[in-house]
């Protein structure tokens, strides 16, 4: 793939299109100017770790000669950096994108949804956790579904994320296949990020995170974790140790994915470019090194395979959303 790569840039000298990038006689097609990774969020948080480790690599393997640098486009949950990809079109601006890009436009907080950009590829999973007080009286998720079905009403359940996004639909969709009653539910919105101190500071029963989250408090012996989404056990310290839904007899489960997508009008030719060149990383030692230092899991995905995974996820969510009243 590098050797095929390098030929196509040597081609692309003659004739090159700025705007546009270039094509070589046999019909490849390769970036002629720096390539502009967006993160549609603050620095820190998964968008911009996911952004950045995918241009470290990129660039320290050669996969693609060209620089790619990562912006952040921060606001309205996905919303401006998603506005500023569909104005720049071109086949030179990418952005990572999760959940939040099937969620915020059901919400009615933003116009752009997944069918306005043009799907890359598919990269990693990752998996909610669903965690409690150390010295909580629930043992199992099993236990909360019981006190849950009881009364809806008396827990009250944190999450990171606006009301009908991510954390708090991983523990719609996870407690509505054990039964219970979800339009009753108490949903707090930390959006300052603040849910594990509300949690350890007894204000809240319950916090829908991510794994990665949960690992660390869990670990510390602060928290208990009742359960997570992923489809089967994992492998790891610590992480072993943490029981899934479908363990507990909850026939249900939810993947944190991250993809790459670029504007919608983007070249088909540079859209497959990108996409092999997302293949190529991830088979890289430098990829696997980064992958679980921060605990991900590969989930790769063609362009087609990634589109055909997004619109059956997002008749999931809205049928969800509508349930609970926060569809638009």
């Amino acid at each position: 793939m590098s050797l095929l790569l390098g030929s196509a840039l040597l081609l692309s000298a003659c004739g090159s299109n700025e705007s546009s990038g270039s094509s070589a006689s046999n019909g490849e097609w390769s970036p002629d100017k720096p390539i502009e990774m967006i993160a549609p969020a603050g620095a820190g948080g998964g968008w911009d770790t996911t952004a950045r480790t995918i241009s470290k690599v990129m660039e320290k393997e050669k996969i693609i000669d060209k620089r790619m640098a990562v912006a952040n486009k921060p606001g309205g949950g996905g919303a401006v950096g998603w506005s500023y990809v569909n104005k720049k079109g071109g086949n030179h601006t990418l952005f990572v994108t999760s959940p939040p890009i099937l969620f915020v436009p059901l919400n009615g907080q933003s116009e752009l949804g997944h069918n306005d950009f043009t799907p890359i590829a598919g990269v990693i999973a990752d998996y909610s956790a669903f965690v409690v007080p150390a010295n909580s009286p629930y043992d199992s998720m099993n236990d909360l579904v019981d006190a849950l079905k009881e009364d809806p009403t008396s827990i009250s359940v944190v999450g990171d994320s606006s009301p009908g996004s991510m954390d708090h639909m991983a523990f719609v969709k996870a407690v509505k296949a054990a039964g219970v009653d979800i339009k009753q539910l108490k949903y707090v919105s930390a959006q300052d990020g603040s849910g594990m101190s509300m949690l350890l500071g007894n204000k809240v029963d319950v916090y829908s995170t991510g794994l990665a989250e949960a690992t660390e408090q869990a670990r510390a012996g602060k928290v208990k974790v009742l359960a997570i989404t992923s489809p089967e056990p994992l492998e790891g310290e610590t992480v072993s140790e943490f029981p899934t839904l479908k363990e507990q007899g909850i026939d249900d489960e939810f993947i944190v994915w991250r993809g790459i997508m670029g504007p919608k009008e983007m070249d088909h030719k540079a859209a497959k470019f990108y996409e092999q060149a997302v293949k190529e990383m991830m088979e890289t030692d430098e990829w696997k090194t980064q992958r679980d230092n921060f605990g991900w899991n590969d989930k790769f995905m063609s362009g087609d395979e990634f589109k055909e995974f997004l619109d059956e996820e997002y008749k999931t969510m809205e049928s969800l959303l509508k349930e609970v009243g926060l569809a638009k």
